[in-house]
């Protein structure tokens, strides 16, 4: 599988570390990931080879939209590149946490081809709600 999928509960240690699920890290491969804060209310956590897409389409619009070079500027100041130990766990700096309000657990959630990481009791809040239409979103897709 290239994408990632499903959701995990996990513990933010002492340190602000949190342990990627092994399905994400073998999807990831070796090259590491690169933590941001693009979107309220969740971390994005990008594969190295994601980024560098991503990477592209920030240079994009500085290119065509030269106004946008301070909020590119914000962006890519507060994010991080991560690797993950031996045990499988990468540092969320506590600045990244605060801005998402995590402390003690996160859920971490795959999201195609990227993961984002939620504070627990406001990814519930958000998914909590059908949205008008969705039904026929998903009939689009899947049937």
């Amino acid at each position: 599988m290239t994408g990632f999928l499903g959701s995990y509960l996990h513990q933010l240690d002492e340190k602000g570390r949190i342990a990627l699920p092994a399905a994400y890290r073998r999807s990831a491969g070796d090259d590491g990931f690169v933590l941001i804060h693009a979107l309220e209310p969740a971390l994005f956590l990008y594969p190295a080879r994601t980024w560098s897409e991503v990477e592209e389409r920030l240079r994009e619009l500085m290119r065509r939209q030269p106004e946008a070079r301070s909020s590119v500027l914000s962006l890519t100041a507060n994010a991080v590149e991560v690797v993950p130990d031996k045990q499988g766990r990468i540092l969320i700096p506590e600045r990244l946490q605060r801005a998402v309000e995590l402390s003690g657990e996160a859920l971490i959630v795959g999201v195609l081809d990227k993961i984002e990481i939620w504070n627990p009791e406001v990814f519930e809040g958000a998914t909590r709600e059908a949205k008008p239409g969705f039904e026929q979103f998903v009939r689009q897709i899947f049937v």
